[in-house]
């Protein structure tokens, strides 16, 4: 049974309009189906489609990020990757089922593939604490990229959670750390790291996992340091105003993109990706190869510098670049040439308001 959200209840008309046409079994019995109106009716949907979908706000993102329907990370390590193989536990803890790894292969190449996964059904969502990873997870994590990182094997990264684990035990277990430990070791691979971010991308529990070379999202998914309710409870003690809340955090996929906060969009089939989940996992079985073959030829401390370069450039104009002129693995800040002129210029404004002066006088006295 298909759901719906709310701005799509004509959709959902329709398309009930389209199965009961599809039925040979009507009021007076058997009857002829109709295929020239089921074509025009399906043809209308098509247009609905298009016209609610080109023009959905951040908190109707929000929704459709969060679709029951949506594929989930296991769905794409299915359709993308072969001869996968689940790897399980911390060594310290226990297995966290909020986030699956293992290795596989994409084209012939061997990757660690790291999905987190909300669940299917109420019991599925329950047993992976509906995509909300603990301290395990976070450690069995950082305990394979270390093992890929050995073997110079690339990291790809699904991300769909809505945040890590607020819980007590989680605390008690050490969250905050996990988290930290997490990025940290995602920062200082020396191997590729991709990651996609398929559905809600949410505060430290999706930055534990895309600090990436390439940070990727699909078209409708969000990408947010807190959830639209929570901000607004914070600011206006209110979480209904969930849409200014999603409106003001910038949190859609083509606002990041401005913002050069991740590296690319694929876009999503029309009416979003739980409508053609086969196409949406080709698109990103291409990206990922893509983006793959760009690190062909970097060695380790490129690869390094590639991410550290990214992370460093964000806000930060042209970002920073290592210089000849510092030692090996230090980095130097690269602003543009105007602010680098107006810098010049406020640091030696004596200077130039003599010259100045100089100037005006001499021109005054040869004008008399």
């Amino acid at each position: 049974m298909k759901n719906y959200l709310d701005f799509e209840k004509e959709i959902k008309a329709l398309e009930q309009e389209v199965n009961d046409l599809k039925s040979p079994f009507g009021s007076e019995g058997i009857a002829e189906v109709n295929t020239d109106k089921i074509k025009n009716t399906q043809n209308e949907i098509n247009e609905k489609l298009e016209e609610i979908y080109s023009n959905l706000n951040s908190w109707q993102k929000t929704q459709v990020a969060r679709h029951e329907d949506r594929p989930k990370a296991n769905y794409y390590i299915k359709k993308i990757f072969s001869k996968f193989t689940l790897l399980s536990g911390d060594r310290y803890f226990g297995d966290d089922k909020s986030v699956i790894a293992g290795f596989g292969l994409i084209d012939d190449k061997s990757v660690l593939i790291i999905g987190q996964v909300k669940g299917d059904d109420l019991n599925s969502r329950l047993e992976r604490n509906f995509g909300m990873m603990r301290p395990e997870g976070y450690r069995k994590c950082i305990r394979l990229m270390k093992l890929a990182d050995r073997f110079k094997i690339p990291v790809i990264s699904f991300i769909d959670t809505p945040g890590a684990y607020p819980g007590i035990g989680a605390e008690q277990r050490g969250q905050a750390s996990a988290i930290a430990n997490s990025i940290e070791c995602c920062m200082s691979l020396t191997v590729p790291n991709i990651s996609i971010i398929i559905g809600e991308g949410g505060s430290g529990g999706a930055i534990a996992l895309a600090s990436s070379n390439k940070v990727i999202m699909l078209e409708n998914s969000i990408y947010s340091v807190i959830s639209p309710e929570g901000c607004a409870s914070i600011l206006w003690r209110d979480p209904s105003k969930s849409l200014q809340a999603a409106e003001a955090m910038k949190l859609t996929a083509n606002d990041l993109f401005k913002l050069k906060i991740i590296d690319e969009v694929i876009p999503e089939p029309l009416g979003g990706a739980h409508r053609d989940p086969e196409s949406i996992a080709l698109d990103i079985k291409h990206s990922i190869i893509k983006n793959l073959k760009f690190f062909d030829n970097y060695t380790k401390e490129e690869i390094y510098d590639h991410r550290k370069t990214k992370f460093l450039q964000i806000g930060r104009d042209q970002g920073f670049s290592k210089s000849s002129n510092l030692s090996d693995g230090d980095l130097s800040y690269k602003g543009p040439n105007l602010r680098k002129l107006k810098s010049h210029i406020l640091e030696n404004k004596y200077i130039y308001g003599g010259l100045g002066l100089v100037i005006i006088v001499t021109l005054i006295t040869f004008l008399s």
